[in-house]
């Protein structure tokens, strides 16, 4: 049996907000909860119901994927979840919801986790290759030395009467409770009652702070590296994470593509007509090719090993050197007399030439 539209569970259009989409589920969950339904079954199976759509579409991501494959996406990616639960805590459910309509969340709103940070580094191919240590500045929020990051003047804090330094209190709503954060502190446990000026009562301020990185051997361009704890200070949680991605420069010679590395190499067209040795500077060494006469523009040598080693340490990639046949040019009165001698002295010979002999022979058939 097909299920339900998620959207026509919660009676909102497709193009509800997040605060409607909410509002609508607060609406519907009231009403059908077992709690307030004792007995009536069809009240349980619309709450699972009003529950499961709103557990997709108040996901972002679960959300995008209703959107696009409708319940076949939701099914095949998060085939796990249980709505099941009709005697879970009425308070755990609504908490979070519903926290806002008696003047705070449940939570504790100044216990959150810092933010992560992302920077971009710029090296060199060879520095990736070889692996650096380098020196970054990155702007992060860390705890306001003035006030020890408790956004208080001096640091000087007033415990709540209220909440009695909890920051929590507990509202009884007929046969059930919500815990919501204290309306009085909202939620921080403590007043402030002259606020630190130079964090404006957050805390934390934003500072330069220098880095020292190392950067592995191997690394390509894309890839990131976390730097744990160097992210924003948290406030009351643990601090964000640094997220370095690495981009390598272009290089004058070399393209790398993985761990292999590509080059092209100019010739003159002696040597590609008559052969020879040219040297081809590696990463790593001087390596010589041996050129076999009547190589053509395009011929790809294989240096094996001479690529870049992978950061797994499993191996090197290899070095693929493209052959370039340099025309001659500013050639000077004599230099032209000698090669159009030389052409002329070639120019009946089918062998010397056969790519060319057969296209003017292609040609020919073809303007027949």
């Amino acid at each position: 049996m097909s299920k339900e539209d998620y959207y026509s569970v919660l009676n909102i259009n497709k193009n509800a907000s997040e605060a409607e989409i909410k509002k609508s589920y607060r609406r519907l969950a009231m009403k059908y909860h077992p709690d307030r339904n004792k007995g009536d079954i069809s009240a349980e199976e619309k709450f699972k119901k009003i529950s499961e759509a709103y557990d997709v579409l108040s996901d972002p991501v679960k959300k995008k994927s209703y959107d696009t494959y409708g319940h076949v996406g939701i099914d095949q990616n998060y085939s796990s979840t249980n709505y099941s639960d009709v005697n879970m805590n009425f308070s755990d459910i609504f908490g979070d919801i519903f926290g806002d309509a008696f003047g705070g969340n449940s939570k504790n709103k100044t216990d959150y986790n810092g933010n992560d940070l992302s920077y971009k580094l710029d090296i060199s191919l060879e520095e990736s290759i070889q692996g650096i240590s380098v020196k970054i500045g990155v702007k992060t929020k860390v705890l306001c030395k003035f006030c020890n990051g408790t956004g208080a003047k001096d640091g000087n804090l007033q415990t709540c009467k209220t909440c009695k330094g909890v920051g929590q209190i507990r509202i009884q709503q007929g046969f059930f409770s919500i815990q919501q954060a204290c309306p009085k502190c909202n939620g921080e446990g403590n007043i402030i009652r002259d606020y630190c000026k130079i964090c404006m009562k957050d805390g934390r301020i934003v500072e330069d702070v220098i880095l020292s990185v190392k950067i592995p051997m191997g690394i390509d361009s894309g890839d990131k590296i976390r730097v744990q704890g160097k992210g924003n200070v948290g406030k009351n949680g643990i601090s964000g994470d640094l997220y370095i991605e690495i981009n390598i420069k272009p290089h004058a010679i070399y393209v790398r593509k993985g761990i292999d590395l590509y080059c092209d190499v100019p010739i003159t067209f002696i040597i590609a007509t008559l052969g020879g040795t040219i040297e081809v500077p590696t990463l790593y060494e001087k390596v010589k090719i041996k050129i076999p006469s009547g190589t053509q523009t395009g011929k790809i040598f294989r240096l094996k090993n001479n690529g870049i080693k992978s950061i797994k340490g499993d191996g090197y990639g290899d070095l693929y050197c493209t052959v370039v046949i340099e025309t001659p040019i500013n050639l000077n009165d004599e230099q032209e007399k000698l090669l159009l001698l030389f052409d002329k002295s070639i120019n009946n010979s089918t062998n010397c030439n056969p790519k060319v002999n057969s296209w003017v022979e292609t040609i020919k058939k073809f303007f027949k």
